[in-house]
């Protein structure tokens, strides 16, 4: 009885051991994506200008001295003090998109933008410098100066990020914010996206490849909100003694002093 009593202990004991070993499987990014394998994406969607976007607009031309009136002047100010003076820093004027989605260009006058991408932008302005006979080969090049996202939640860094190109994923994004941590929820997080007045949410399985790849929130747009989810271990440590009972050593510890309880008495 006292043999059999022993390795019924035993038994429980190694069960818990292998427990706390387990590696789990919901922390793996894209699992089932094999060297080699091919995947179909979610078409590409370049970001369009929206109102309040502020935009760098500069044109160029073989004589400068035409391209010059379509220019606005490269603001300047002061930074720095002390010993070693002041630093002049310069920062590029932006056009910023009102509210109607017009942008008030020089010697053209209004010119509706919003829905465009930056590429239409410079065609639309090349276009009517042309036509207007204003100068004959203008290059028109636009960028976006306050686009950005934001990533929020269970990451390394959360805060904005810019978006420095028209098609960033998702991924590249939360790895601006330095990656999730190991306690962030991969399986649920959570895009959610302004359009039209209205805000979209978008529900994203990091671990699924043809999920993620597939999700219209793969590619990002501008102001777009990532929130990672903490997991269930990590919203429990939000009181002291929440995770107690859900730690294989604390179990391990508890049967090991059961069993020396059970041999002291079987004795």
């Amino acid at each position: 009885m006292k043999k059999r009593f022993h390795k019924i202990i035993l038994g429980a004991l190694l069960c818990l051991s292998l427990a706390s070993c387990k590696v789990p499987k919901d922390i793996t990014y894209m699992q089932g994506f094999e060297n080699g394998q091919t995947e179909a994406v979610a078409p590409p969607v370049r970001i369009t200008v929206q109102p309040d976007d502020k935009l760098a607009i500069v044109v160029t031309s073989k004589d400068p001295e035409l391209a010059v009136a379509f220019n606005l002047a490269i603001a300047q100010y002061r930074i720095g003090s002390g010993t070693n003076g002041s630093m002049t820093e310069s920062k590029a004027a932006a056009y910023t998109i009102d509210p109607n989605g017009d942008i008030d260009f020089p010697l053209i006058g209004k010119l509706h933008v919003a829905g465009m991408n930056r590429y239409g932008v410079a065609e639309l302005i090349k276009r009517e410098i042309i036509s207007r006979e204003l100068v004959k080969d203008p290059v028109v090049t636009v960028e976006y100066l306050n686009a950005k996202i934001s990533v929020l939640g269970d990451v390394k860094n959360p805060g904005e990020y810019p978006i420095e190109r028209d098609n960033m994923t998702l991924l590249q994004a939360l790895s601006k914010a330095g990656d999730l941590n190991i306690t962030g929820e991969r399986k649920n997080v959570l895009v959610v996206r302004e359009d039209e007045g209205k805000d979209i949410a978008y529900r994203v399985d990091l671990t699924d490849t043809k999920s993620l790849m597939d999700s219209p929130a793969y590619y990002l747009r501008q102001n777009d909100v990532v929130y990672v989810e903490p997991n269930n271990t990590r919203k429990r440590q939000a009181t002291e003694t929440a995770n107690v009972f859900y730690n294989p050593s604390i179990w391990v510890s508890v049967a090991s002093v059961l069993t020396s309880i059970a041999v002291i008495i079987f004795r």
